[in-house]
This record gives C-alpha cells, sequence and structure tokens, in this order.
C-alpha cells in the first residue's frame, strides 16, 4: 500500500476489534516476561551477556568492511559464490539471472526476513517460478495472503480455527482445527516440496568472517532441508548479521533463543561453510551432483546506516524481536499496522532506512518512549532514543506540520502568551467542568473521556499561590528553586504547595522563579530541537538568576529534560553549553532528594500504616532516571502507609504526554489493565511521582473505580507534617 493511502487510525480500529488478535497478544504478553526470566536463570549475569554481545556488535559495524570484505574471500575459498547486492532490484536481478541459468522452476524457502523485505516470492511468482514458504508461520501466512505480524511469530495473529480454513482451502479437504493433526499435513504437503524442489533460499542469523561460514538458529528443520536437498542454496544475508569469528557467535546463540522463544537453545543449530554434494534425480535414478552455494550479502540501507554515528546502533539488533513482546502499543494492534516487515519501535526504524522516512512518519507516533524495550534488548538498542533522532531529522528536513507549528514556536515558546490561554481556559471549560474534573466532551472529542476523566485547569495556579505559601525561614539549611512544570502550575497546584511544605518542613528554603515556563518535553518528542533550545535558555536563564544550591522538580518527564535534554540540544552552542551543564548539575527529583535528605535527618524508618498504598512507578522516573526504590521508602516512612505492590507496576500507564489524546483508542485500554492491576492489589490509594500518570490514573479512576484515590508521593508525604 503506498504510504499516503494509509489510514493509521483506522487500521488500528479495525486491530482492536480483532478479538482473535487482542486474545493471542494479551496471552503472550503476560507469559512472555515470566518465560524470559526462566530462561535466563542459569545464566549468571545477564547484564554482562548483554554488555558482551552488544560489545561485539559495536566492534563489528566500526569495522563492518573490512568483515565483508574477509567474509567473502573466506567463503569464495570454500567454493560459495558472493553477490553483493544494494538493493531490492540488484538482488532480484541476480537471483532470477540464476535462476534462469539454472532452468530452476521450483523454489522452496525457510524463514527470510532480508526477502520478505522487498517481497522477494511475489517476484519470483511473476516470473513464473513455483515458490514455496516452508517454515509454519510463514506457510499459514502466504496461504492467508498476509505479512508477518511477527519476526519471530509471524502469524501470532491467528488461531487455529483460521489456521485450519487456510490449510482446508489449499488443500481442498477439511482440515479439522487440531494443532497435532495440522502439522503433520503441513509436513506431509512440503516434504513434495522439498523433494522437487530446484532451488533453496534462506537468510542467516549470523555470518562468519573467519571462515565465511552463514548461522541458521532455527526450531523446525525445516531450514536444513531448505539448505541440504536442492542442487542450488541460496543465501540472503544483510551486513548486520556479520560478525568476525566463530567465537562472536556464543554471545547470539547464549541470547537469542532466551530472548525470542524463551527457549535455553533452539532445536537446530547449524553451520554451512561451502557447498557440499547432494543427490538429484536424473533419468528416474537418484545422482550425486555438485552443489551450488550463492551467498547474497544485501545492503538496502543497511551500510548508510552502519556509518551514521547514531544509527550504526541498529546493527546490535539480532532479531529476537522481544521489544515486540514488551511492547504495550505492539501488544494491542500487533505488527500489521506498522505496514511493512519489521513491527515495533524497532521495525520503525528499520524501516526508515529499508523503505523511507515517509513510511516512518507514519507510524513513529506508535512508539510512546515507555522503554520498557531498553530493559530486555540483548543488544541494549535505545530503541525510543533513535525513534526520537529519527523526528528530529525529519523536522530538519521538510519541518513541522503548520499547526505543530503554531504551537511550539508562538505558543509554548511564548510563556505569557502561553500562561494566558492556560488561564482562560480555566474560565472557558466551566460549561464542561464537573468540580475537579472534565468527565463528557460533546461531539467527535467525545473519545477522550471514554473510559477516563479528565483534570479541569485549577482556578489558581501555583504560581499565584507561592506568595502566600513561601516561608521565611530564620537560618535555612539549603536553598532551593522549584520547577513546577506545566501540570504542576496550572492542573495540580495544590500538589505545588505540597512539595514546598516538605521542604520547607527539612529547613530548606524554596524559591519559585516566575519566568520558568513549559520545559519543552512536549516541542523536543515532535522532534523541534530549534524551538526547545529557545525554551531551555529561557528557563535556564530564570534559574540562574535564583542563585540557588538545587533546582527542584516534582516530575520525572521535566527533571530528565531539565537534566539531560538540555546539556545534550546546546552542546555545542559555545555561549550555552557550560550553562547547560552548570544548570543541570544543579537539577534534582523530589522523591531522590527528599529521600536523602530524609535519611540524613534519620527520619526514613520503615513505620507501619493503616492505608494500603500502591505505586506507580513513571516509565521515566524508573528506566530514565532509575529511582523506584525512594518513593518506596518515603512511603513506608510516614507512618500511614502500608505499602503493598500491585502486578505490572512499572508498566506504562499509556498517558506518554500528546500520544493519550492524540491516540485515546490506544491509550484507553492500556488505562484499564492499570486499573484493573490497582484493584487487584486492595490498595485504598494509589501514589504516583509523576504528575502526566496522576492525570491518566486518576482519570481511570475517576470512571472506573472512584473508591480509589491517586495521590502524589508529595502529598502523602505533607499530609503527615503539622502546620
Amino acid at each position: 500500500m503506498a504510504v499516503n493511502e494509509r489510514n493509521i487510525k483506522k487500521e488500528i480500529s479495525q486491530k482492536l476489534k480483532d478479538d482473535v488478535l487482542r486474545g493471542a497478544l494479551g496471552r503472550f504478553g503476560e507469559a512472555y516476561p515470566v518465560s524470559r526470566a526462566k530462561a535466563y536463570e542459569n545464566v549468571e549475569d545477564i547484564e554482562a551477556l548483554r554488555d558482551e554481545l552488544k560489545a561485539m556488535k559495536v566492534a563489528a559495524v566500526a569495522d563492518i568492511e573490512a568483515i565483508a570484505d574477509r567474509f567473502e574471500a573466506e567463503a569464495a575459498r570454500r567454493g560459495a559464490k558472493v553477490f553483493r547486492a544494494a538493493d531490492g532490484p540488484a538482488l532480484k536481478k541476480y537471483l532470477l539471472d540464476l535462476c534462469k541459468d539454472k532452468g530452476v522452476k521450483r523454489v522452496v524457502k525457510s524463514k527470510s526476513m532480508a526477502s520478505e523485505e522487498i517481497h522477494l516470492n511475489h517476484t519470483l511468482e511473476e516470473a513464473g517460478i513455483h515458490v514455496k514458504e516452508t517454515d509454519l508461520g510463514e506457510w499459514i501466512i502466504a496461504l492467508a495472503g498476509h505479512t508477518p505480524s511477527h519476526m519471530v511469530m509471524p502469524a501470532i495473529h491467528l488461531n487455529r480455527q483460521q489456521c485450519a480454513e487456510y490449510f482446508s482451502k489449499e488443500l481442498n479437504e477439511e482440515i479439522p482445527p487440531d494443532i497435532p493433526f495440522m502439522v503433520q499435513t503441513a509436513r506431509k504437503t512440503l516434504r513434495e516440496e522439498f523433494l522437487q524442489a530446484d532451488m533453496g533460499i534462506s537468510g542467516a542469523n549470523f555470518g562468519i568472517a573467519e571462515n565465511g561460514a552463514i548461522g541458521l538458529v532455527t526450531n523446525e528443520g525445516n531450514a536444513r532441508l531448505v539448505t541440504t536437498l536442492p542442487r542450488v542454496h541460496v543465501v540472503i544475508i544483510g551486513y548486520e548479521k556479520l560478525i568476525p569469528t566463530v567465537e562472536d557467535a556464543i554471545p547470539i546463540l547464549r541470547s537469542l533463543p532466551r530472548s525470542a522463544t524463551a527457549q535455553l537453545a533452539t532445536s537446530y543449530v547449524s553451520m554451512i561453510s561451502g557447498p557440499t554434494p547432494t543427490l538429484v534425480k536424473q533419468g528416474g535414478k537418484w545422482v550425486e551432483q555438485d552443489k551450488e552455494l550463492h551467498i547474497i550479502l544485501f545492503d538496502n540501507g543497511r551500510l548508510k546506516a552502519a556509518k551514521d554515528e547514531k544509527f550504526k546502533e541498529i546493527f546490535q539488533c539480532v532479531r529476537c524481536a522481544s521489544c515486540l513482546n514488551v511492547c504495550p502499543v505492539y501488544q494491542l494492534v500487533g505488527g500489521h499496522v506498522y505496514g511493512h516487515i519489521y513491527a515495533g519501535g524497532i521495525g520503525a526504524i528499520l524501516t526508515a532506512f529499508f523503505n523511507s522516512m515517509g513510511d516512518f512518519e507514519k507510524i513513529n507516533e506508535l512508539c510512546i518512549g515507555c522503554r520498557k524495550c531498553t530493559t530486555v534488548c540483548p543488544g541494549r538498542i535505545n530503541i525510543p532514543g533513535l525513534i526520537e533522532e529519527l523526528r528530529v531529522r525529519g523536522v530538519k528536513d521538510h519541518g513541522l506540520p503548520f499547526s505543530l507549528k503554531l504551537l511550539f514556536e508562538n505558543v509554548i515558546a511564548n510563556r505569557r502568551l502561553f500562561h494566558s490561554l492556560l488561564r482562560t481556559a480555566a474560565i472557558g471549560q466551566k460549561p464542561v467542568q464537573s468540580g475537579r474534573f472534565i468527565r463528557h466532551l460533546p461531539l467527535f472529542l467525545a473519545g477522550m473521556t471514554e473510559g477516563r476523566s479528565l483534570p479541569a485547569v485549577a482556578d489558581t495556579p501555583l504560581r499565584d499561590r507561592v506568595r502566600k505559601i513561601t516561608k521565611k525561614l530564620a537560618s535555612p539549611a539549603k536553598k532551593v528553586a522549584f520547577f513546577s512544570g506545566c501540570n504542576m502550575d496550572f492542573v495540580y497546584p495544590e500538589t505545588g504547595e505540597s512539595v514546598y511544605k516538605v521542604l520547607q518542613d527539612l529547613n530548606i528554603a524554596v524559591v519559585f522563579p516566575e519566568e520558568q515556563s513549559c520545559c519543552g518535553k512536549p516541542v523536543v518528542g515532535f522532534g523541534d530541537v530549534e524551538t526547545t533550545k529557545r525554551i531551555a535558555k529561557r528557563n535556564i536563564e530564570a534559574f540562574e538568576k535564583a542563585g540557588v544550591d538545587y533546582v527542584i522538580a516534582a516530575c520525572p518527564s521535566c527533571t530528565e529534560t531539565l537534566h539531560v535534554t538540555y546539556p545534550e540540544i546546546l552542546a555545542d552552542d559555545p555561549e550555552w553549553a557550560e550553562r547547560a551543564k552548570a544548570f543541570a548539575a544543579k537539577v534534582r527529583e523530589f522523591s531522590q532528594f527528599v529521600c536523602g535528605e530524609y535519611e540524613q535527618a534519620g527520619r526514613l524508618t520503615k513505620k507501619p500504616g493503616a492505608t494500603k498504598v500502591t505505586f506507580h512507578d513513571s516509565c521515566h522516573m524508573k528506566r530514565v532516571l532509575n529511582i523506584h526504590e525512594e518513593p518506596r521508602k518515603l512511603l513506608a516512612s510516614t507512618g500511614a502507609c502500608e505499602v503493598v505492590e500491585m502486578k505490572d507496576c512499572d508498566k506504562c500507564c499509556g498517558m506518554a504526554g500528546a500520544f493519550g489524546i492524540k491516540y485515546s483508542e490506544l491509550s484507553a485500554p492500556i488505562l484499564k489493565q492499570k486499573i484493573e492491576n490497582i484493584k487487584d492489589s486492595g490498595a485504598q490509594v494509589v501514589a504516583v511521582g509523576c504528575p502526566a500518570c496522576m492525570m491518566q490514573i486518576g482519570g481511570g479512576l475517576d470512571k472506573q473505580a472512584p473508591d480509589i484515590k491517586v495521590r502524589h508521593v508529595a502529598d502523602i508525604l505533607a499530609d503527615q507534617i503539622k502546620d
């Protein structure tokens, strides 16, 4: 389908109505983390194994041309013919010429994502060649006319009844939905294909430069038949699969099956180095004949990525798909919505290089930046970071859509105008406001309040309250400035007051630089770095004037932006680089800062409490700032809380900035599961450290479990402090 013809929202809607897909992905999503953990039980140090794999791949991509040269030379020395295909058309031409030259009429294939990347089967069939996929999942989706829904389990979106229907149609007989019977039927049917094939086409999990061998890691055994029975074997292998030595295959063999299918090892591991004799039927007799081995080294954008300082990281991918298995969006819609062969966050990045930036831009917002994938990727790829970089490059190339450009450059970057509009919204929302919530919206906006309420903008923002709540301390131990962020300033000013109360109770003087504005996270999230720089400079300037020891933020996303993003985006600015570094060095996340202060003051002792409280870890707080123990210690020290854990406490709540509004149909089911987990914990209160999560979970509880309350850690701490 052409890029511009796609209607992503419509495709999402269709997938959300697919009960078979939702059921299969839901069950798999539940089972995968447990199974993966069990598979890694006998690995002494998982993180060390991840480091080893990453280091090997980083070294390989740095020397990829030399490794490719050596692989070609060693493979040729052992009798293989190596062809380097720059792109899909070059690969197809080589293969069609080879088929013509060798009289190939029938082809069997084992799993090859690279061949799917260029729709090779279609090309071969157009040339009159009979092509048969032999991997069971690939065969099923070929019968169904589908593309893979998952890199490892291509037919995960189908149930056995659907598979039986496709089998029955293909074989012209009634096939019952009995899995062992269907597997046996497939085996019998495909066995004839192997025996009659003139050519076998396989992929490869790795190619070894040291000896010119390719490695195959499989479970079904079909790859061994594809690579041994036909008289011609063609291997299609991307440059990213090349490794220097046999020893370098070890971290792949230890990581790939555990991460992909939660197995200690796959059923078959094959190494093929050079052609071997094969039996060919001639004149009714089987005779031995020399086999031909052709290896196609496939580029199609890979070498461009290898030379890119940031995107060479994609060479660390071993195609295990563990990133898909933990992605909250993939678990809802499956792989087809991503539009091409590769799904999920890593799929979006590969699509940008193997297809086009236009294809990437259609799907890039399906990455919500929860960073769960970064905790399981065996190659330690920063998938959300690379997607953000592609967004930045997209904006540099062709700018933002007009409406976003107008919003970012003229509203969010203009503090006075932005805040004036928020004050106006506090008045304008009255017709739809009910207490602190907006529970219903009219017409096409109704979906935004389905399953959740939205928070109302406060009548009086925090900045109008600070003069009243600021205490004059006689001899403060420290002086800090509070960066409130938009949510705490205009939506949750009471929580901002709690932050003041907790800090001042520690004899810390708090100031509120009034020139502060949005941190710029929503702007940089869309790739607009230049506007974010303008915002950063104004915020840095505002806080420099305050002359404080620390800058405290009670929002993890704001903390990340101030502490990490500002120094990065201003690194090349001679005037601002050092100022950004000095500012970032002072930034502290609220709960981590207070936990340290409580510990020094001897106030962190665990005390039993009566109210059951469960803590929701925000994505940025846990996986970017690495803060998760501190808020729990603080809650346990209050003497008011019994801290209980909920299932998947660190799974995204579905807000993710603008995603929660723009893709409310995806945000709602993610939120629903979070609410169910909160209810199952038996907690009366869910504590959070992030105002955006507070907004999403609070809105969900208001509609789905109004007896349970959401509170920021600062509010719970402040409750225990006497005025």
